[in-house]
């Protein structure tokens, strides 16, 4: 019996790349106390990075990609690129928190717009019935980043200043642009969609329901994991060097369950693997707001929670992209934007729920914001596969 066919080159490029944005969009986590400290703002005020971040991308994105939804795909993903290498080095050389969350936002949405585009390409450039795989592996690249960029900015940035990994980011950048530039054919725009056509999406309800699966399934884990730095620190007990080394734990979680994940999708279908996953991320945060204070429990449910947290990120795309095939197949492209943008509302909502939470100190009940999130996200999602049962058959 012969394998699965060879993954194009393409794909990997765009995993480049998302590793290079994974460590941009997460890094701040793991130097959040250094940032607040240096530019004399309070912690739930610098969480702001964080959140902030999210909601620019989630409201540049649609705009982003319905702006340029005319241009050829490889100068497009090279132009964006280029605003991302451009955001990072202001951020690098911010010398308040109002010019780092300004870089921050130029970067946020040239992320968005990209992960959006480079979603359909990898589906475009995948073998027919891979396209959940290839998707998972570009996302493999933003989760690659938690397991070394993360961790390893997060060591560099707090012994020896929090800018230095910006910079290292930069650098990244410009290997990603090189990578694009050599692997990623050309490809044409898709055919020219009316804007008001493709802005009906934000009418459908079936693209809504996705959109919503997506903000509070993935937003779930961020209202603790926005803090999982001073968690770690002073709620479990453990040293800042030894939470720095605790973020590969998390990290390598993620790469697992984003691979995990997308062969999870290909195999049961997007709808069914992530009714699963938030059933299992659901137990996961309530073990972690009971046992947080323990060190050996915390060690187990961070790799836990990071194969479930990032695991379904391949079924929620997978799912907006046949969700909006079968309803909206002339605004694919717009759909995969508003999805990248729930993706980040999600973080907006989680880290603004555990932001309201640290602020009257309560840091250890963080993860139960999360639950709550969790079991709301189950009823778009099973509203959506009532609603696909109705029209054509459960997708998958």
């Amino acid at each position: 019996m012969s394998g699965p066919p060879p993954t194009h080159p393409g794909v990997w490029a765009l995993a480049v790349t998302a590793f290079a944005i994974g460590v941009a969009e997460f890094i701040v986590v793991g130097v959040l106390p250094a940032i607040a400290g240096d530019l004399d703002v309070p912690l739930a005020h610098a969480g702001s990075l964080v959140g902030l971040y999210a909601l620019a991308l989630a409201l540049g994105t649609p705009v982003v990609v319905l702006a340029l939804a005319r241009w050829p795909r490889k100068p497009l993903l090279l132009g964006l690129v280029a605003v991302f290498l451009a955001g990072n080095l202001l951020s690098a050389v911010a010398g308040s928190h109002a010019m780092l969350l300004a870089g921050r936002i130029v970067t946020a949405v040239a992320h968005g717009s990209f992960f959006a585009i480079g979603a359909t390409v990898a589906a475009r450039l995948a073998s027919k019935g891979q396209a959940s795989a290839a998707i998972a592996l570009m996302f493999a690249g933003l989760t690659l980043a938690m397991v070394i960029g993360v961790p390893l900015g997060s060591l560099i940035g707090n012994a020896l200043g929090w800018r230095l990994p910006f910079h290292a980011v930069a650098v990244l950048a410009a290997l990603a642009l090189l990578a694009i530039w050599r692997w990623v054919p050309q490809l044409p725009a898709p055919a020219a969609v009316p804007a008001g056509a493709q802005l009906a999406a934000l009418a459908s309800a079936p693209i809504l329901a996705m959109m919503a699966t997506t903000v509070l399934g993935f937003g779930a884990s961020f209202a603790a994991f926005t803090f999982i730095t001073p968690i770690l620190t002073e709620v479990t007990g453990f040293s800042p060097h030894a939470a720095s080394l605790l973020l590969v734990v998390f990290g390598a979680a993620t790469l697992v369950g984003n691979l995990a994940g997308g062969r999870l999708a290909t195999g049961l279908g997007w709808a069914a693997a992530l009714r699963h996953m938030l059933a299992a991320l659901l137990l996961c945060l309530v073990a972690l707001a009971v046992l947080m204070p323990y060190r050996l429990p915390m060690l187990v449910l961070l790799f836990v929670w990071g194969i479930l947290a990032f695991g379904m990120s391949p079924g929620f795309q997978a799912g907006m992209l046949e969700t909006a095939g079968r309803w909206t197949p002339g605004a694919v492209d717009f759909a995969s934007a508003l999805n990248i943008s729930a993706f980040n509302l999600g973080i907006t909502l989680g880290e603004t729920m555990g932001s309201a939470w640290v602020a009257r100190g309560h840091l250890a009940q963080t993860p139960w914001a999360g639950v709550l999130l969790v079991l709301l996200a189950q009823w778009p999602l099973a509203w959506l596969a009532r609603a696909n049962a109705r029209a054509a058959g459960p997708l998958r």
